[in-house]
C-alpha cells in the first residue's frame, strides 16, 4: 500500500507544479458546457433534453486532453523505467497512476458538473443521479485513457491516435451514463444503468492494469 500511496502522491504534486496544464481539461469543460446554452433556443425543455449529452461528452472529451501527460513525461525522462525496474509490481504502479489522474482530473470535473447542469435547467432532484452515475463511470474512462497512453507511448504525436482507439471504447459508458441520467430526469428507476456502469468500472479497474502493464512493456522496448 505504501508504494502505490507514494506514486499517487508523487504525480499529484507533479501536478501541483504544472497548474496550467492541469487546468486544461478543466477550462475545457467549462467552455464548452457553458457556450451551449447559448447556441440552443431559450426553452428549458430543450436545453434539458440536450444538456444530458453535452455534459457527458464534454466530460469525455476533457478527460482525454490529459493523457499526453499520464505516461510520456516519465518515458522522456527515464523514470517510467525506473518504475518497471523497481520491486513494486507495474500493475500496482499503474493503478497509482490511474489513480493520480482521476484525482487531478476527472474529480474537479465531476465537482463542476451539478453546478453547470443547472444552466440546463436540470431539477436538483436529478443532480444526485448523475453525480452518481460520473462517480462509477469515470474510473473506466480513466483506465480506457490510461490504456490508450500506454499503447502510444512510443510516439511523439499520439494524442489523435488515442483518440481514435479510445473514443469508441467509451461508448458502452456513455450510453449506461446517459441513460442513467436521463431515468433520473423523468423520475423512472435508475437501478439498472448504475449496476452497470458500477460492472463495468469493476472490470475495468480488475482487468486494465494488467493490459496497461503488458502495453508499457512492449511500448518500451
Amino acid at each position: 500500500m505504501a508504494p502505490f500511496l507514494s506514486i499517487v502522491d508523487r504525480d499529484v504534486r507533479i501536478a501541483a507544479r504544472r497548474l496550467s496544464e492541469a487546468a486544461n481539461p478543466l477550462l475545457f469543460f467549462v467552455i464548452v458546457t457553458t457556450l451551449f446554452p447559448l447556441a440552443l433556443s431559450p426553452s428549458s425543455d430543450e436545453i434539458r433534453e440536450v444538456g444530458t449529452g453535452v455534459l457527458w461528452v464534454s466530460t469525455l472529451l476533457s478527460s482525454l486532453l490529459a493523457l499526453e501527460g499520464l505516461f510520456r513525461s516519465d518515458a522522456d525522462d527515464g523514470s517510467l523505467e525506473q518504475l518497471m525496474l523497481s520491486p513494486v509490481p507495474l500493475g500496482v504502479t499503474v493503478l497509482a497512476k490511474i489513480t493520480a489522474h482521476w484525482l487531478i482530473t476527472i474529480l474537479p470535473l465531476i465537482a463542476l458538473v451539478p453546478i453547470l447542469a443547472l444552466s440546463y435547467s436540470m431539477p436538483i432532484t436529478a443532480l444526485p443521479t448523475m453525480f452518481y452515475a460520473l462517480m462509477l463511470a469515470t474510473p473506466t474512462l480513466s483506465v480506457l485513457v490510461a490504456l490508450g497512453a500506454a499503447l502510444t507511448v512510443s510516439l511523439r504525436r499520439g494524442g489523435a491516435i488515442v483518440g481514435l482507439l479510445v473514443l469508441p471504447l467509451t461508448a458502452p459508458v456513455l450510453i449506461f451514463g446517459t441513460r442513467a441520467t436521463d431515468f433520473g430526469l423523468h423520475d423512472q428507476p435508475t437501478a439498472g444503468p448504475l449496476y452497470l456502469l458500477a460492472a463495468l468500472a469493476a472490470l475495468a479497474l480488475a482487468l486494465g492494469p494488467i493490459a496497461i502493464a503488458a502495453a508499457l512493456r512492449v511500448g518500451m522496448e
